[in-house]
């Protein structure tokens, strides 16, 4: 018979067990640790998954996906079969690789304001990422346990981002629209990078620097488009 779920305890089993799982990886997590973390005997955490497998699959579809949990799912959740989680991570990244205000430029054969459209690339871009931080950073901190999906992550999302900003950058700048760079696609590197850094990682950072988000956000923004818009 399914178990119901009391309260708000699986919603707080994803929050738990996606901390132990971006701060230790996937292969040194232990069932342990999560249930540590979650306050509970690890015996209590076999009521609602089925496995480490099943608990990292839950929190790769929820961490970020606050309605993901609307619906309670039947108790135990099961294993999931070979591939699902890595085929779940491709359509999620495939569904959010691109920013729609990119996606736009890239179709626009005239640019009447190329630094109003470069600033809203970059807020969205930025949006995009710190909205789905807690995934980011699940995937970069266990893609080593995973070669599947380090390639998702790293090669086709990440590097699929970085070669469609490479794209846009490279054509206007060809244009005069915006300021020559000496590899366009080493700046693209360094616009995402910057990003990520500011809209995830430093969330993690052991000794973070204390700016909201707001903040944070704005000067990124700033300093990308005061380095290559022109006046």
């Amino acid at each position: 018979m399914a178990r119901t779920i009391p309260d708000d305890r699986l919603s707080r089993l994803v929050e738990c067990a996606t901390q132990v799982f971006i701060e230790q990886g996937f292969r040194r997590t232990q069932m342990a640790d999560v249930a540590r973390a979650l306050g509970v005997a690890k015996g209590t955490l076999y009521l609602y998954v089925e496995s480490k497998e099943a608990l990292f699959d839950l929190v790769a579809r929820c961490a970020d996906e606050e309605r993901a949990l609307e619906k309670p799912p039947r108790l135990p959740i099961r294993t999931p079969s070979p591939g699902a989680t890595l085929k779940y991570v491709r359509r999620r990244l495939a569904r959010d690789q691109v920013p729609t205000t990119l996606a736009a430029a890239l179709t626009r054969d005239r640019v009447t304001h190329p630094r109003v459209e470069l600033e809203a690339i970059v807020r969205e871009l930025y949006d995009t990422v710190a909205r789905n931080r807690r995934g980011i950073k699940l995937l970069d901190r266990s893609a080593r346990d995973h070669p599947e999906l380090a390639a998702l992550w790293f090669e086709g999302a990440r590097g699929g981002l970085i070669g469609i900003l490479a794209r846009y950058l490279e054509d206007r700048i060809r244009r005069g629209l915006l300021r020559p760079v000496p590899d366009p696609a080493v700046a693209a590197r360094l616009l995402i990078e910057t990003i990520v850094f500011w809209a995830v990682h430093r969330h993690w950072d052991s000794h973070p620097q204390q700016v909201e988000e707001a903040v944070a956000k704005e000067s990124v923004v700033r300093f990308v488009v005061g380095t290559l818009a022109k006046e």
